[in-house]
């Protein structure tokens, strides 16, 4: 290759996928590569997957069809998986796809460049699915400038609650923390080159194990970093929700009333069998004592239809659990098999039609439910934190209230800045209205 090469990184999956993916391309630029927009000018394409459904392994399988003709054209090209559906193939990928040089796990993404060097030594293909020991980071000095003004910071990798119908520990691996300073470090880096707000990323935060005193330990450190002005974070389980996490969100202002909170089922029942560790009641506990502390809390949420042995009175228990809580968002998927599971040993016995219509069902009802609660902040002024422009219309702006509700506006505002934004329409996805004064 010459002068290594130009890189092309297409992303699968989660918030997660897309940071390691972000810090990917920094490295790969440190190591002298540079980063191309189309994969067909590039030497390297690495696609970072994802595993937990189906139908993301379908799509990169799709992909790499349509990208074999480059191959066949450019037979230096190298082509690389990384990320986990690497993990949960592992060398079986290459007799998927023959044409494969490298395949690399999650845990082992910063090795990326050295393989990328040794393969234009001796062309044979690399396959490195170890299980991670650390956390996939960069040194303080690498950060760069993500020219938003909201930014990913990686706390912690791995899971260890093993939900039966969950790969994520067998392609993330255990839980592994970064150390808190480590973290402080990189958030006042992005704080000095522009970085407003974070949001803290983890498959389990809550678990979270680098700091004396647990993760909100680490919130109180990072409140404390001068020119930051909103903390977010992501994934909470509910187990491990502690009423000291609740105190720490309402009483700390620079930490957002947002929660994503995900339950996955509204059945005792059927939380037991996904070995989820807490029941129905557990649940709306967290979310009464939520809701209780923290002032204007706003909550969204994960659910699956159609898991093993999912009655018609289970599907109503989550209906009735989603009408209850009243979340402003949810995410929904249908159970699909992931083999390596605990679940993959139970009959997928709920026929796909059905899983379609409770999904639909409750999709339908969570519209009525973010359509009613955007309705009734018609009226009130929210704080909004400027992305940009929006993308449709010319005249707008946007971006996202503390309880992560999408705003868009009119008036001239400037990025990165904090404004009132009186609200005069609503959607079930975005409120409307106008900008009235800076708050910063």
């Amino acid at each position: 290759m010459d002068e290594r090469g130009a890189f092309y990184i297409e992303n699968f999956g989660c918030q997660m996928n897309v940071h390691d993916s972000e810090k990917l391309a920094v490295l790969l630029k440190v190591h002298g590569w540079r980063p191309v927009t189309e994969p067909e000018a590039a030497d390297v394409i690495i696609l970072n997957t994802c595993s937990v459904r189906e139908k993301a392994e379908q799509k990169v399988f799709s992909r790499l069809g349509r990208l074999r003709e480059i191959k066949s054209q450019r037979r230096r090209t190298l082509f690389v998986i990384a990320g986990c559906m690497a993990r949960a193939w592992g060398r079986s990928l290459l007799k998927r796809v023959p044409y494969l040089d490298l395949v690399v796990g999650p845990g082992m993404l910063d090795r990326i460049p050295d393989y990328l060097e040794q393969l234009s030594r001796r062309h044979r293909p690399i396959v490195d699915v170890r299980d991670p020991l650390t956390v996939f980071s960069l040194p303080g000095e690498w950060v760069e400038n993500p020219g938003v003004h909201s930014a990913w910071v990686t706390i912690m990798e791995g899971c260890d609650n093993f939900c039966a119908y969950c790969i994520v520990p067998y392609v993330r691996g255990r839980e592994r923390s970064r150390a808190e300073g480590e973290i402080v470090a990189e958030i006042e880096t992005l704080v000095t080159r522009g970085v407003r707000e974070v949001t803290l990323l983890g498959q389990n935060v809550n678990s979270y194990k680098g700091s004396a005193d647990g993760f909100p330990g680490l919130l109180k450190r990072i409140h404390d970093i001068e020119g930051l002005m909103r903390i977010r974070f992501t994934t909470s389980h509910p187990k491990d929700m502690s009423d000291e996490l609740i105190r720490t969100v309402a009483d700390y202002p620079k930490l957002c009333e947002y929660m994503h909170f995900p339950v996955q089922s509204g059945s005792s029942r059927v939380l037991r069998r996904m070995n989820r560790g807490y029941t129905r009641e557990d649940y709306l506990d967290r979310v009464r004592r939520m809701k209780e502390l923290i002032r204007g809390v706003a909550l969204s949420s994960d659910f699956i239809v159609g898991y093993p042995g999912e009655t018609e009175s289970d599907h109503q228990d989550s209906v009735s659990l989603l009408e209850t809580v009243e979340y402003d968002n949810i995410f929904i998927f249908h159970y699909n098999v992931r083999k390596g599971t605990r679940a993959a040993l139970l009959p997928d016995n709920v026929p796909q039609e059905v899983k379609i219509r409770r999904l639909e069902d409750l999709l339908q009802r969570q519209r009525r439910i973010s359509m009613a609660r955007n309705q009734d902040l018609i009226g009130e002024t929210v704080e909004v934190l400027v992305d940009g422009p929006a993308k449709r219309g010319t005249e707008l702006w946007t971006g996202r209230n503390r309880q992560n509700r999408v705003v868009n506006f009119t008036g001239e505002a400037l990025p990165g800045r904090l404004y009132d934004v009186r609200i005069e329409s609503a959607s079930p996805n975005c409120l409307y209205g106008s900008l009235m004064h800076p708050v910063d």
